[in-house]
C-alpha cells in the first residue's frame, strides 16, 4: 500500500495525480444510456432569452498546471502574474491615507460611510484602518485601491443598523464596467445580521447580501480577513449578473486572477468562500465553519464552506478547512447553468461536513436528463474527511465522505476518511459515485471506523448508473459489510489492491 503515516512529498505526489487525470482524461468510456430527456418548463425557458443577453459560449479551457517551490508551497503556474500585478498596485499608488486623519472614528457608534468614501477617493490610494469598529453603510473600492486593517479581531469594519439587507459591506465600485488592481487585508467584516431581527430570509436575489463581493474583478487579492454572519456569503468572486443562461452558457463580466489567502468565516446564510463564473482563482489556509442557512428555507440549506459554483473554470484550492457545513467543498452547478470546470484541490480537512467533498451537475444526473456539456476535469488529493454528520441545514441530507454525480474525468488520490465508530449512519455509504459520473480514478483510499455504514465504497448502477470507474490502493477497516459495493449494470469498472482490515 502507498499510504503511510509519513509526510507527503506534496510535488512527487501532484505529479502523481497528473498523471492519472492524463489517463483518466483519455480512457473512452462507454457510451451513455440515451433516453428521452426530459423537457425544461416553458417557465423557466421564457426567460433564457433574457440571461443570454449577458451570456457567452462556455469553453472548457486547458487545466492549471500547480507548481511547488523550494519549500513545499504550492501555487498555480499563474501566480507569477499575480505577483507581478501587485507590484504594478504598489507602484501606482501614490498616496496613503490613515481613515482618523479623514473623520473616521472606531468607536462602534459613529457611520464612517462619507469618511472612508473620502480617504478612498477615485483610487490611486492606500488605506489605513486602525484598530477598532468602523461602521459603514458600504464600501466601494475603484481600481488601484488598497484597504489594510491591523488584523482580525482588531480591525472591524460593520455594516450599520440601518443597512438594506441587499448591502454588500466591501465591494468594487463598478460591476458593469469592471475593475482591477483591488486589495483587501488584515480586518474583521462584520456584516451585522442581527440588525434584520428575525426574518425568514436573511439575502436578496443574486450577488448581494455578503462581507465582500469582488464582480468583475481583475488582479485582486483578499488576505487575513474575517467575515462574520453574511445574509449570504462571507466571500464571493462573481460576475457581474448571476447566469442561468442554461447549459453551455457562462455570465459576462466574471473576475480573473484573484487570490483569498488566510480567510476565515461563520455565520454565513449560504456559503463560506464561493466563485461564480470567473476563472483563474487560487484559495488558500483559509477555514470556514458553522453557517446559519438562513439564506434559505429552514431544513434545506445548501450551505458550504467552499463552493465552487456555476460557470468556474481553473479553480485551485490549497490547504483549506470546513466544519459543521453541509458540503465541505463543493464543485457543482445550478440545472440552468454551466458546471465549474478544471478545479484542483490539494489539501484539505473537513470536519463534521454533512457531505464532505460533493461535486455535481444539478438537474443534469439522471437519463432522462440531458446530459451536461460542462462538467468536466476535477483533480483533488491529500484530502481528509473526519466523521460526516446529519445536520439541521439540510435533514433529509445523508452523510457521505464524497459524492460524484454527472461529473467526467476526476481523480481523487491520497483520501483518508475517519468515520465515528459510535455514531448512526444509518446503513449509507461512505463514498458514493452515482448519477452519470464517468471517468472516475479514486486511488490511495483510507477508509475506517464507519461501524454502521452499509460499505466503504458505492458503485450505482441502474438506469443513472455511474461507469468508467477505476479503485485501487484501498485499504478499509471497520466500515461497513463490504469494502465495494457494485451496482447493475456497471461494466467498465477496474478495482485492484483493495485490503478490507
Amino acid at each position: 500500500m502507498k499510504i503511510t503515516k509519513k509526510q507527503l512529498d506534496m510535488e512527487a505526489a501532484i505529479k502523481e495525480t497528473e498523471q492519472l487525470f492524463q489517463q483518466c482524461s483519455q480512457h473512452e468510456p462507454r457510451p451513455q444510456i440515451n433516453n428521452k430527456f426530459t423537457p425544461v418548463p416553458f417557465y423557466k425557458k421564457s426567460f433564457e432569452w433574457l440571461y443570454r443577453l449577458f451570456a457567452k459560449p462556455f469553453i472548457l479551457l486547458e487545466p492549471t498546471q500547480t507548481l511547488v517551490d523550494s519549500v513545499g508551497n504550492v501555487y498555480p503556474e499563474w501566480k507569477t502574474k499575480l505577483d507581478e500585478e501587485y507590484a504594478h498596485l504598489l507602484n501606482a499608488i501614490n498616496k496613503e491615507v490613515n481613515i482618523l486623519d479623514v473623520g473616521g472614528i472606531g468607536d462602534g457608534k459613529t457611520d464612517n460611510t462619507e469618511a472612508f468614501k473620502r480617504a478612498i477617493g477615485n483610487g490611486r490610494v492606500k488605506v489605513i484602518v486602525p484598530e477598532g469598529v468602523f461602521i459603514t453603510k458600504g464600501i466601494r473600492l475603484p481600481s488601484w485601491t488598497i484597504l489594510v486593517g491591523a488584523g482580525k479581531g482588531k480591525t472591524t469594519i460593520k455594516l450599520h443598523d440601518h443597512a438594506a439587507k441587499g448591502t454588500r459591506l466591501i465591494t468594487n465600485m463598478n460591476h458593469w464596467k469592471g475593475n482591477h488592481h483591488l486589495s483587501v487585508q488584515g480586518m474583521s467584516l462584520n456584516w451585522n445580521v442581527e440588525r434584520l431581527g428575525i426574518v425568514p430570509k436573511t439575502s436578496t436575489w443574486g450577488n448581494y447580501s455578503s462581507c465582500l463581493t469582488y464582480a468583475h474583478v481583475t488582479y485582486g487579492w483578499v488576505k487575513d480577513v474575517e467575515g462574520i454572519n453574511p445574509g449570504l456569503h462571507c466571500f464571493d468572486i462573481s460576475s457581474t449578473l448571476y447566469n442561468y443562461a442554461g447549459d453551455g452558457y457562462r455570465a459576462c463580466g466574471g473576475s480573473k486572477y484573484v487570490w483569498l489567502d488566510n480567510l476565515n468565516g461563520y455565520g454565513f446564510g449560504d456559503d463560506g468562500i464561493t466563485t461564480h463564473h470567473s476563472d483563474y482563482i487560487f484559495i488558500s489556509r483559509s477555514h470556514m465553519c458553522d453557517p446559519s442557512g438562513r439564506a434559505h428555507q429552514r431544513g434545506s440549506s445548501n450551505s458550504n464552506g467552499i463552493e465552487i459554483d456555476d460557470g468556474s473554470r481553473n479553480i485551485l484550492l490549497v490547504n483549506n478547512s470546513s466544519a459543521r457545513c453541509f458540503g465541505g467543498v463543493e464543485i457543482k452547478a445550478h440545472q440552468n447553468s454551466s458546471a465549474a470546470s478544471n478545479v484542483q484541490i490539494v489539501g484539505h480537512i473537513s470536519v463534521n461536513d454533512n457531505r464532505c467533498y460533493n461535486f455535481r451537475h444539478i438537474g443534469h444526473h439522471k437519463s432522462t436528463d440531458t446530459e451536461s456539456k460542462s462538467a468536466y476535469n476535477i483533480m483533488a488529493m491529500n484530502l481528509a474527511a473526519i466523521a460526516p454528520i446529519f445536520t439541521d441545514l439540510y435533514k433529509y441530507s445523508t452523510p457521505r465522505g464524497l459524492v460524484v454525480s454527472a461529473y467526467k474525468n476526476v481523480v481523487i488520490n491520497y483520501f483518508t476518511l475517519i468515520g465515528d465508530p459510535e455514531y448512526n449512519y444509518n446503513g449509507n455509504p461512505v463514498i458514493a459515485i452515482q448519477y452519470r459520473a464517468r471517468n472516475v480514478f479514486l486511488n490511495n483510499i483510507s477508509i475506517k471506523d464507519f461501524k454502521s455504514a452499509s460499505v466503504a465504497i458505492k458503485i450505482y448502477g441502474g438506469k443513472n448508473l455511474a461507469d468508467s470507474v477505476k479503485i485501487s490502493n484501498v485499504a478499509v477497516r471497520n466500515s461497513g459489510a463490504k469494502a465495494i459495493d457494485i451496482g447493475p449494470g456497471v461494466q467498465d469498472i477496474i478495482v485492484e489492491k483493495v485490503k478490507e482490515l
